[in-house]
């Protein structure tokens, strides 16, 4: 992997020991590299490590709930940039991109254009958003989705809630309504997403799917549906029915929220 040798970004454990965020210098100084601190050459100034301590205590100690978006990004980009103060790093993210959570998902091409961020930072975030995606899916596949809603929800809003363009997922249930394949049907744009029925059922009798729910996202933030969105679902729905196949529900994702057709009559 090619490193951003202006901010000596390599990868570290998140929480190893202070110590170890004080390792010799990547690049000499004056070469575009950190300033070794007097005394301690090639190695980060002692505040820089008491610091991180500090935030790593905190953490370990409260939580995520006990720290603002930027620190908590603080302690994600040590990891990428072992030997320099990341805090203005996270504040900019944060400032923008808007919180914590947008910065994990921001499109990598965008987070590239933020002064600092090199391949290292964006591994780093796309990591800690994959292992967020990764948990959330864990909590309701394989296990009867009806009966834990919350956690379906939660999921979706972990894995669309922050797209910053239109995708369109199909979840598979079986006769019990267990999860058994939850797979992205298309990629659109920041306003529409190429929906087909045709391919979405015969998906379905391959995956020998009792049920589905359909999930897309409105990357405005607004989740309220639109004409199309109605329309498309009956579509499927029509279908579906010929096949003897339940459509449970259309989820729209949007900015912390959520529109059910089932709820809204719309299905």
């Amino acid at each position: 992997m090619t490193t951003n040798r202006a901010f000596g970004e390599a990868p570290l454990p998140l929480f190893a020991p202070a110590e170890d965020d004080v390792q010799p210098a990547d690049v000499p100084a004056g070469a575009g590299g950190p300033v070794p601190a007097p005394g301690r050459p090639g190695r980060a100034p002692s505040y820089l490590s008491d610091h991180r301590a500090r935030l790593r205590e905190r953490f370990m100690s409260g939580g995520a709930q006990a720290m603002p978006d930027y620190e908590l990004l603080e302690l994600v980009l040590f990891r990428a940039i072992p030997r320099q103060d990341v805090k203005p790093l996270a504040r900019r993210l944060i400032d923008q991109f808007g919180d914590f959570a947008r910065v994990l998902s921001a499109p990598q091409a965008r987070l590239e254009q933020t002064a600092g961020v090199g391949p290292a930072v964006v591994t780093e975030l796309k990591l800690v958003a994959a292992a967020a995606a990764r948990m959330a899916r864990g909590r309701v596949i394989g296990r009867p989705v009806l009966s834990g809603w919350d956690a379906l929800l939660d999921y979706c809003h972990t894995a669309m809630g922050h797209e910053t363009t239109e995708e369109f997922r199909v979840l598979f249930l079986d006769r019990k309504n267990v999860l058994i394949a939850d797979e992205a049907q298309g990629r659109g744009t920041v306003d529409h997403v190429p929906v087909y029925p045709r391919e979405i059922l015969r998906r379905a009798l391959e995956l020998g799917a009792s049920a589905l729910i359909l999930v897309h996202n409105h990357p405005s933030g607004d989740p309220t549906p639109s004409q199309a969105d109605i329309a498309m679902t009956a579509r499927i729905a029509t279908g579906a029915e010929v096949m003897g196949i339940t459509i449970h529900d259309h989820l729209v994702i949007g900015a912390g929220r959520e529109v059910s057709f089932r709820r809204e009559g719309l299905l």
